[in-house]
């Protein structure tokens, strides 16, 4: 536990890149199976912990410091683990601390103790240990462990430590399972590359790049690439392994989210009418339903609604049948990575939407459909093309591909670009402010704005992005001088100072007490000159609402 302790001080304190690369290749060489596995999985965010609780170390903290002293302390610091780590009292000798256990045995006690003794295990734990490794025995247990490391930089240094083309762990991470004992011994030398079936598991997407209209269009030919609508729902990647034969105990079908994550449970309505064998790449959307008495797969029509009515599906374990039933799902694909057992990504885009136009003719599916190319002959008319689908329909902007482009994973430079519309800006006024994590945990950074309906100011939106750290700074300390209320880390603010927000789109909510829903709020610039009673009004809002085609 020292050793990893000392590695996430070092990561969370270390701000170049490189330097956190070395930390890490440095812990997986010094560090044995099967805690360097576990310890990397806490890492990539990949280690999910169910025994403790906050709630439970609440109580637990709460008998050992003054409940005042505590909510003072969590207040000003802003960090739960951080804060436990800190007050809580020193333990006893140095010789009791050489007991605390490895990550793997660490992991493996919390699993398995039962409930009524979890709390006086955790503080014998943290009597035992000093505040750095407090810290990391609660991050640990609870996840939320940001280090200002992602998991690609953590497989950036595996590849390192290891020797090997990070593409090529890339390639197998989504079908290795914790510790990770077979990579390691890969890396090591000590044995052979671990192999995966290509169709049972997740593969690293291919990303666009903001297309510069001014600057690229100088240098691209037109007829060199196609052009479809960027639809407004969340990447997603279909693997398919089915018997093909209509029996449901014989599917293998999975969706994964762009990060890897399997949310195939959420989103049944899809998965199991999937058949053939293939790998996909598409959007998640949702449909109407063509019968309100329904939720099979062939009552839907596949008319894209705006992303909230998505939102209601998503982060969920398991799908309700209400949302089966009024938010039917589909996926909207456009390109094709596996045909059957053949890897085709190096083959050009064109060919691999040929080949992903057969399997969906083969396997007639209302849960999935082809995302049509546009035809256009230049860029001037494509730009009207996106001008008219953004107003009109409401459609998040232009995918434009390279015809001849393979499948490479990651965000390769000139293959495939996106064309966003131009984001719509409003004007709202500052309600209340939270302090932020990590590096921020001592600033206002997190922040809640609203717009004027009527003669009120109602919350539209909150945003923790689009500033600089000066920006931040200021927006701490005009916080901090215009506090009106305090509610726990919240605090309420004087409705005067105006903020520009920007953002993608706007759609009604019942849960915002404004009835709207902003999506991808961010700062744009800070009105210190403009007063709060030129805020925008609701009215002001919906009159942004994106149309949705009949």
């Amino acid at each position: 536990m020292k050793r990893f302790a000392a590695l996430l001080e070092t990561l969370i304190l270390t701000p170049s890149r490189n330097a956190k690369i070395d930390a890490m290749a440095r812990y997986f060489s010094e560090t044995p199976d099967p805690d360097r596995g576990y310890a990397l999985a806490a890492i990539t965010r990949d280690l999910t912990l169910k025994n403790l609780k906050a709630s439970g170390l609440r109580a637990l903290v709460a008998g050992r410091v003054d409940p005042d002293l505590f909510a003072m302390s969590y207040d000003y610091v802003g960090d739960m683990a951080e804060t436990i780590a800190l007050i809580w009292p020193d333990g006893v000798s140095q010789q009791a601390a050489n007991t605390l256990p490895g990550v793997a045995d660490f992991i493996a006690a919390i699993e398995t103790c039962p409930k009524h003794d979890i709390d006086d295990l955790v503080a014998q734990w943290l009597d035992q240990a000093s505040a750095n490794e407090r810290w990391a025995m609660i991050k640990l247990a609870t996840g939320g462990l940001r280090v200002g490391v992602s998991a690609r930089l953590a497989k950036t240094a595996l590849a390192q430590y290891g020797g090997q083309e990070l593409d090529e762990i890339e390639k197998i991470w989504h079908g290795l399972d914790m510790p990770y004992s077979a990579l390691f011994a890969w890396l090591d030398g000590h044995g052979d590359k671990p192999q995966i079936n290509a169709n049972q598991t997740f593969h690293p997407m291919m990303l666009s790049n903001p297309l510069d209209a001014e600057r690229d269009f100088e240098r691209l030919d037109p007829a060199a690439y196609d052009a479809e609508w960027k639809w407004d729902g969340i990447r997603v990647q279909l693997v398919i392994d089915t018997a093909g034969n209509g029996d449901d105990n014989s599917a293998t079908a999975r969706m994964f989210s762009r990060t890897g994550d399997d949310i195939s449970a959420a989103f049944p309505d899809v998965t199991t009418s999937l058949r053939g064998q293939a790998v996909l790449d598409g959007e998640l959307l949702i449909g109407q339903p063509a019968n309100a008495d329904s939720a099979a797969a062939d009552t839907i029509t596949r008319d894209p609604q705006p992303f909230n009515h998505l939102q209601q599906r998503l982060n969920r374990k398991q799908a309700a049948k209400t949302h089966l039933r009024d938010l039917p799902a589909f996926v909207r694909v456009y390109d094709m990575l596996f045909d059957g057992d053949t890897d085709i990504r190096t083959l050009p885009l064109t060919a691999r939407r040929d080949r992903l136009a057969r399997f969906l003719k083969r396997h007639d599916n209302p849960r999935l459909d082809l995302s049509e190319t546009l035809d256009f002959d230049s860029w001037p008319a494509l730009a009207a093309l996106r001008q008219k689908g953004t107003d009109s329909f409401g459609h998040e902007g232009l995918m434009i591909k390279e015809c001849d482009s393979s499948y490479v994973a990651g965000r390769p430079k000139g293959p495939w670009f996106k064309w966003k519309r131009d984001p719509r800006v409003i004007d709202t006024v500052m309600m209340y402010a939270q302090r932020g994590h990590g590096r921020r945990s001592s600033f206002y950074s997190d922040f809640t704005f609203g717009i004027w309906k009527g003669n009120e100011i109602v919350p539209v939106g909150k945003a923790y992005s689009g500033f600089t750290d000066d920006e931040l700074r200021a927006l701490d300390k005009w916080v901090r001088a215009h506090t009106t209320n305090r509610f726990g880390p919240v605090r309420e603010v004087e409705k005067s100072l105006v903020v520009e927000l920007a953002f993608d789109s706007a759609h009604d909510s019942p849960r915002h007490k404004s009835g709207v829903a902003l999506r991808f709020p961010r700062i744009n610039r800070i009105r210190w000159d403009k007063p709060a009673g030129e805020a925008d009004t609701l009215d002001t809002i919906r009159s942004l609402f994106d149309r949705v085609s009949d």
